[in-house]
């Protein structure tokens, strides 16, 4: 690109945007990165303080922030997202359904100890909903050596995806309820409504819920009916505590699970515990 008075350059192609600020009012882009300069726009691009243009000037080892913008977006997204149109330089990735957001941060971190670029996303590990920007790319300069973006191309090709959003899968859920208090109607039960309410935000369902005393073999019967009835996912709730009576572990091991995790570090929750 090469740089021109506004008055010169009537009839050339702009090679990048052009943001316009009235505050209060307005900011946003005022011409589009290959608009053709007229006389008209003239007094326009003076009122918000262009006296010179960069324009198109070809170069087959630079390319525009646009351009730069966009191949690095693709070659990092994966499954679940959507690009949006370059605007002022920058490209964003957006989510295109619901589903839980996956970063290669150690690629991330890769690709931002570069110079002359930046890749910003949010936290990984995280629920997202449709529509959610995810993450957005741009070069610093307005134009970047083209072996620069080869390079990070090269990263997300060796680290792919660097982003994705995973869909949840729809699972036909049973419930077990523990507790001799619950079992026998002297308090109700609160956690069944909880726990059916947090399936269905993750597209899931829960088809039945059994109440059962503290008893080992009252939980082992209630886990293989269900499973008997098509259930992919059980939740055992209750009895997870260093209580002597609280059985619900040792009925999920005699019911056949194998322990993937028992313990975690929240509040509440501590006793959580998955098994498979």
């Amino acid at each position: 690109m090469k740089m021109v008075s506004v008055q010169e350059a009537v009839g050339m192609v702009l090679c990048h945007d052009i943001t316009q600020i009235i505050p209060g009012k307005f900011k946003g882009r005022a011409f589009k990165k290959g608009h053709i300069v007229t006389f008209e726009d003239i007094p326009k691009l003076l009122d918000i303080g262009k006296q010179n243009l960069y324009v198109w000037e070809i170069n087959n080892e630079l390319i525009h922030e646009d351009d730069a913008a966009l191949r690095i977006a693709r070659s990092a997204a994966g499954g679940g997202i959507a690009l949006t149109e370059p605007k002022e330089g920058k490209v964003n990735l957006v989510a295109k359904e619901k589903g839980l957001l996956k970063v290669n941060t150690e690629a991330l971190y890769s690709i931002n100890e570069l110079e002359e670029v930046m890749f910003a996303t949010i936290h990984t590990n995280q629920i997202v909903e449709k529509d959610k920007i995810l993450a957005g790319t741009r070069i610093i300069p307005l134009v970047i050596k083209d072996d620069k973006i080869r390079n990070i191309e090269a990263i997300c090709r060796m680290n792919y995806p660097l982003l994705e959003v995973k869909p949840f899968k729809a699972f036909k859920v049973g419930v077990v309820t523990t507790g001799s208090e619950v079992y026998h109607g002297r308090i109700e039960d609160k956690f069944g409504p909880v726990v059916t309410k947090k399936m269905e935000t993750w597209g899931s369902y829960v088809f039945k819920q059994i109440f059962v005393s503290d008893s080992t073999d009252m939980i082992v019967d209630a886990i293989n009916q269900l499973l008997r009835e098509g259930a992919e996912m059980i939740t055992v709730t209750g009895g997870m505590s260093v209580d002597p009576d609280d059985l619900t572990p040792a009925g999920i091991r005699a019911a056949g699970g194998r322990i993937v995790t028992y313990g975690a570090p929240t509040l509440p929750g501590a006793m959580f515990m998955v098994a498979i």
